[in-house]
């Protein structure tokens, strides 16, 4: 998909004495909030925010514990929803749509949920409505990486089979060496704070809104995501092939399907 080029600024507050930090794609246009998943960061949306401009200006922060934003002590539901309103508050951005993927997808329904006023519109991307394993997590494999190395080398070689999808996204570290852009032990902690039903966030709110569902999903099985659509008012599905990331496995076809639903709306 063709798009407007753009140029993403950086930009930084503080919460509670941690630093968030967060890429404006800037522009005229509407705002739209796009919140990344585990493991990812905001650089995430630049493809998507490129389809949308100018009619929309993408904010995409780097969610606690990710990317160029701080670590942070816990990572609860409410921990991720307090940080969004507050970035909003900050860029003065009174109402916006609410986007995110997987565990980001939760933040932005959730936000809509508790703060009904600044949401006009939801996409949620592969975001689980209802999620009761109390099993091991579904990221353990990252307890084996390190958190630092001493050169970037050493760190791609300890990632491994990640280092594809983690190599532009490591950090370099004050005393010269090397780290991931979150830590293993506090994306375990984030992730199992997800699990729960949230029917009742998603069912809370009538703005409209998009599903987004891939095809091959490892989350969310096809009936799941009939009823996701089906359970709540004025919501619209759309299926990508790929799997739980299929937004960044097809980029273009993942733009359109936003696109078409951000049209729709006054």
């Amino acid at each position: 998909m063709n798009g407007t080029s753009v140029t993403a600024i950086r930009g930084e507050f503080h919460i509670d004495g941690r630093r968030l930090s967060y890429l404006d794609f800037g522009g005229p246009g509407r705002p739209l909030l796009a919140l990344h998943g585990h493991l990812y960061e905001g650089q995430t949306w630049a493809r998507l925010a490129e389809a949308l401009a100018p009619q929309w200006r993408v904010i995409a922060p780097d969610q606690r514990g990710h990317g160029d934003s701080d670590r942070a002590a816990s990572y609860t539901r409410e921990d991720y929803v307090a940080d969004a309103i507050a970035l909003l508050d900050h860029l003065g951005i009174e109402q916006v749509v609410t986007l995110g993927h997987s565990g980001g997808g939760i933040t932005a329904f959730q936000i809509a949920a508790r703060h009904p006023e600044r949401v006009s519109a939801i996409v949620n991307v592969e975001g689980p409505v209802r999620d009761l394993d109390d099993g091991p997590s579904a990221l353990s494999f990252v307890l084996s990486m390190p958190y630092t190395a001493p050169d970037r080398q050493a760190l791609l070689d300890a990632i491994g089979p990640l280092a594809p999808m983690l190599g532009d996204k490591l950090r370099p570290t004050a005393d010269g060496g090397w780290r991931l852009p979150f830590h293993p032990q506090d994306t375990i902690a984030s992730e199992q704070g997800t699990h729960g039903d949230h029917w009742a966030d998603w069912t809370s709110t009538g703005c409209p809104a998009l599903f987004v569902l891939a095809r091959d999903s490892q989350v969310i099985t096809p009936e799941e995501g009939r009823q996701i659509v089906t359970r709540r008012a004025d919501t619209r599905l759309a299926e990508l092939d790929g799997d739980h990331f299929a937004h960044t496995t097809d980029p273009d076809g993942f733009a359109a399907v936003v696109k078409d639903f951000l049209d729709t709306l006054a």
